[in-house]
């Protein structure tokens, strides 16, 4: 089946921007925005709590199988911060938001994280874990990393992504 509209993931560390730019985007597109994370605890998608992390440990298998319909159906936005466990057949393209770490930091601080999660977030960021996850995962030429530091430049993000997908032509 071919899609008729492009499925996008929006991926990157946590506080790059990737639930406002993945919300904006699909406001001015019309498209669907999955947030993993609210699927995760709407539909029980995890194997429980990650005291450490704060966080849910999500079982990557039943988050894809919720998702496999979807997906084949395009126009989706999925905004998660992992991005290995996603298959490479169901993305047209991969951002990857990246913010400075000065204001990631302030960001995360905000949020209230403990300082293991703050450092984990960060380390993740300077190190550009998801960047290198996601070049890994998917063909290069759909992979585009984003600065989002300021509400410019989530604006100018918005305004690239719309017209990547006002151009996207589904392959045959």
């Amino acid at each position: 089946m071919v899609r008729k509209r492009p499925n996008i993931l929006v991926t990157g560390t946590p506080g790059t921007g990737k639930t406002t730019t993945s919300s904006a985007l699909a406001e001015a597109t019309q498209l669907c925005h999955i947030n993993v994370g609210d699927l995760v605890k709407a539909k029980n998608l995890h194997d429980g709590w990650d005291d450490e992390l704060d966080c849910y440990i999500i079982n990557e298998d039943l988050v894809c199988d919720e998702l496999e319909d979807t997906m084949e159906g395009g126009g989706n936005i999925v905004d998660y911060h992992g991005c290995d466990f996603f298959p490479e057949r169901w993305f047209d393209l991969v951002v990857v938001l990246q913010t400075d770490n000065t204001v990631l930091y302030d960001r995360l601080t905000r949020r209230g994280y403990s300082e293991s999660k703050l450092s984990n977030n960060i380390e993740c960021e300077i190190f550009q874990t998801l960047l290198e996850e996601a070049k890994e995962s998917y063909p290069q030429d759909i992979v585009l990393p984003l600065k989002s530091n300021s509400i410019q430049d989530i604006s100018t993000n918005l305004s690239t992504l719309t017209e990547w997908i006002r151009r996207w032509q589904p392959s045959t």
